[in-house]
């Protein structure tokens, strides 16, 4: 079941690729945060993967979506 739309995904993908990029691309940026430069990949990588599969399960939990209706 999809229950993200066309421009949530979008957003997703653009978000989590530099989440995930930004703390190896610019390491002396994330130095301060320490093991923490890997909470913030691993939240860039979920994202990523929500916008790939087309569902987000905390949308499944409330029951949101945003995309077409007819869409499945």
């Amino acid at each position: 079941m999809v229950n993200i739309g066309s421009f949530d995904r979008a957003a997703r993908f653009v978000l989590g690729s530099a989440l995930l990029a930004a703390p190896f691309l610019v390491p002396d940026a994330f130095a301060s945060l320490g093991p923490w430069r890997f909470a913030v990949a691993g939240v860039g990588a979920v994202l990523l993967g929500t916008a790939v599969f087309r569902i987000c399960p905390a949308y499944l939990l409330f029951g949101i979506r945003t995309c077409a209706i007819g869409k499945s």
